[in-house]
């Protein structure tokens, strides 16, 4: 284990108290969280379309989409940044640009980006956190959308002006929206990271519950087994 990895577990083990209440004050709030006003519909046809989000650590994103209907992939990984510091121990330093991010791939004649959206922005993390995100600090932890098109950016700066006119939170939205340049995939231990590992301390605090609210909040959209990234 690297010492950012210690050093996460320690944080969690002394944080655990706050971060279980954080967890279950928020999925008391995630159904009063709207959908989206604007959104498009299913498609047709079955197809990949690609998005990504950053919301913290990326395990717990990852573990959030994994569990969606209609996601066909969730890897975690860095984009923000450039490709030779896209590497666990240069992005904790926080000094890189990059952000712990998840590269989600869905169908979108089984899932609406609004749908994404609104998991997002209920259950996979708190959008009025700046820079930080639950017990983990630093830019690396910052929240951003990676649009991919068009309407990706039309319908997420939609989403926030949304949310942000109806006060759903007690604070401004500060999740940045801005395209996508390039992702890059984390380490092989970094994926499927909640699911091999759900007696970490970390996973049990910040989450678990993130799952357990999807579950709860989407039960149209949750799915039981996750859709694991293949690694060798």
């Amino acid at each position: 284990m690297t010492k950012s990895l210690w050093m996460r577990g320690f944080t969690a083990a002394l944080l655990v108290g706050l971060a279980v209440s954080l967890a279950l004050a928020k999925g008391s709030k995630a159904n009063q969280i709207p959908a989206p006003s604007a959104d498009a519909a299913l498609a047709a046809k079955s197809g990949e379309e690609s998005v990504v989000f950053s919301g913290g650590c990326f395990w717990g994103v990852q573990a959030v989409f994994q569990h969606l209907k209609g996601v066909r992939s969730a890897i975690s990984g860095y984009s923000g940044g450039e490709a030779n510091t896209a590497h666990y121990e240069m992005v904790s330093t926080g000094e890189t640009g990059h952000a712990e991010s998840v590269k989600v791939v869905y169908d979108p004649s089984q899932v609406t980006y609004g749908q994404l959206l609104h998991v997002f922005f209920s259950v996979a993390h708190d959008p009025t956190e700046l820079n930080r995100q639950g017990p983990d600090d630093g830019t690396q932890y910052r929240s951003v959308v990676f649009y991919t098109t068009p309407d990706q950016l039309r319908l997420t700066k939609a989403y926030i002006e949304q949310l942000d006119a109806a006060h759903v939170f007690k604070h401004a939205i500060v999740t940045q929206v801005v395209p996508l340049k390039a992702f890059y995939n984390a380490e092989v231990y970094h994926q499927n990271y909640a699911t091999e590992h759900p007696d970490s301390m970390y996973i049990w605090a910040n989450d678990a519950p993130k799952v357990e609210n999807l579950k709860k909040e989407f039960p149209q959209l949750y799915r039981g087994s996750p859709q694991l990234v293949a690694v060798k």
